[in-house]
């Protein structure tokens, strides 16, 4: 993998994978949500493909830290804030990094991070990083087990999946969902759902061109 990567590809991919889910996305949000997970997400989404001259011209990690920029501006909620964080902090990890694998894994890592501080949370609370955390520790393992490309990614998505699908079980102790008690058990948090998504999203555009 070079050391640029044009980005452009992967939003159009997001947003493709987000409009296709969006009826479920926005039920699942309205269940135990604030119910504008989705407008935020689309808007940021938007917001993005609108800048797409520019992110194209700038340098990886620059480009990363402009969709922070743009993220935290246009998409409002706490979402906005922490996919902002998120990708302001891969863009100031990327700077010098080789686009490998292993490289990829310690960006995307450090931009779980930033959300687990940003946020103070931890997975297993029923958010995002049910989904994000588990997809950067299987990366890792599969750098650690020198696994192929294509099957790390794959192994990705799966822990990805199941790490969304088993907030459903979970009660919330994060957002609006936290003052529902046990009523939140038994629906999926749509944060983790549209995460997963987005990295399913990647990764299956990164195997088709790999």
């Amino acid at each position: 993998m070079s050391n640029n990567l044009p980005l452009m590809p992967y939003i159009d991919a997001i947003k493709a994978s987000i409009t296709a889910h969006a009826d479920e996305i926005a039920q699942l949000d309205q269940a135990i949500g604030d119910g504008d997970h989705l407008i935020n997400l689309q808007r940021g989404i938007e917001a993005l493909l609108k800048n797409s001259e520019e992110l194209e011209q700038l340098e990886f990690s620059a480009a990363l830290s402009k969709i922070g920029m743009t993220l935290m501006s246009t998409m409002g909620g706490a979402s906005g804030s922490l996919f902002g964080s998120m990708f302001v902090t891969m863009g100031k990890t990327a700077k010098g990094k080789t686009l490998d694998v292993t490289g990829m894994t310690e960006i995307f890592t450090a931009g779980v991070e930033s959300i687990k501080a940003r946020g103070k949370a931890d997975i297993g609370e029923k958010t995002m990083l049910d989904a994000l955390i588990p997809a950067s520790t299987s990366l890792k393992q599969s750098i650690r087990n020198e696994v192929e490309l294509s099957a790390a990614l794959e192994d990705m998505k799966k822990a990805a999946i199941e790490g969304m699908e088993s907030t459903k079980d979970m009660l919330a102790t994060k957002g609006r969902a936290s003052f529902l008690g046990e009523r939140a058990r038994g629906h999926i948090d749509a944060g983790a759902r549209t995460s997963q998504l987005m990295l399913c999203a990647i990764a299956d555009l990164i195997i088709e061109n790999h």
